[in-house]
């Protein structure tokens, strides 16, 4: 808590995870402060953040990693959720552990499975206010041994079915003029590096599509976010013989808990508040 400044009309500054509370009264012996606040900054009696209880938020790639620790992050702060992923067993196991939960498992390149989704919050739940477009898969290697049939797998995941939430997504969010879609990208959908560059190719289209979105957007209730992680601790690279935290020197990757944070502080801005691109590195990632 900051100390009181009754000299200027603030009574106290509350500091919380991800808000402040600000209250103005008036100093002793003076009259309320005019209306422009301190500093020409307009005040309100009071501020805090978004509040995201009861709102409804679809997840793709839910079944661990990111899409699991984001829903059970929002799930605490009382958001109500439809996930999906390929593996039914985890999806269970999850929507079991967390209240108002409930899932579709299925190939995430189904082209019905978007609208199978929104439509499974809005008969379930009765809206749809968040899209966490977080399925994706990788592959990479150098020109001789990298598998083109794998990759264009891989395109199929991170760009098509990736395009598809999205736009099933903002049609929605626009129809009912509000609603939030957070894209999984990377920090190599940002910058290259040797033998991954089509991976990083599908990251730049979903950063692409994102950008031409929110321009779209703008002056509209709906937002456009995406999130560019460094190198995180999941299952995405367990089949490497190498893991990349040896390979590129970072023993402390980051873990989905970090992401998690980082999508719960995008959610809660305020309704004037936009942010396009949020970039989250583990100390030691160097690029």
């Amino acid at each position: 808590m900051v100390a009181p400044d009754e000299s200027r009309g603030i009574q106290k500054f509350r500091i919380f995870s991800s808000s402040i509370v600000i209250k103005q009264v008036a100093p002793r012996g003076l009259p309320y402060p005019d209306a422009m606040g301190i500093g020409g900054v307009r005040l309100k009696e009071e501020y805090s953040d978004m509040n995201l209880k009861d709102k409804v938020a679809i997840i793709t790639g839910a079944s661990s990693g990111v899409g699991a620790a984001v829903a059970r992050n929002l799930h605490e702060a009382g958001v109500k959720l439809v996930l999906t992923a390929r593996r039914a067993d985890r999806l269970e196991k999850l929507s079991s552990e967390l209240k108002e939960t409930v899932f579709i498992a299925g190939e995430i390149t189904e082209a019905d499975l978007p609208q199978r989704l929104l439509d499974k919050a809005l008969k379930t739940f009765g809206r749809c206010d968040i899209v966490l477009n977080n399925a994706g898969t990788i592959e990479v290697g150098s020109i001789p041994e990298i598998n083109i049939d794998k990759v264009c797998q891989m395109v199929r995941v991170n760009v098509e079915a990736a395009y598809r939430v999205a736009y099933v997504a903002v049609k929605y969010f626009l129809s009912q003029n509000h609603g939030h879609l957070i894209n999984t990208s990377s920090v190599l959908g940002t910058k290259i590096r040797p033998m991954a560059g089509a991976y990083a190719g599908t990251k730049f289209a979903l950063e692409a599509l994102s950008e031409a979105l929110r321009v779209e957007l703008a002056r509209t209730n709906v937002k456009i976010s995406c999130i560019q992680p460094g190198l995180i601790l999941t299952e995405l690279h367990r089949d490497y013989k190498v893991h990349p935290k040896d390979s590129l020197n970072i023993p402390k990757p980051l873990q989905p808990e970090d992401i998690a944070r980082c999508v719960r502080f995008i959610l809660e801005q305020p309704d004037h508040v936009r942010i396009p691109q949020i970039m989250i590195l583990p100390k030691d990632q160097e690029i």
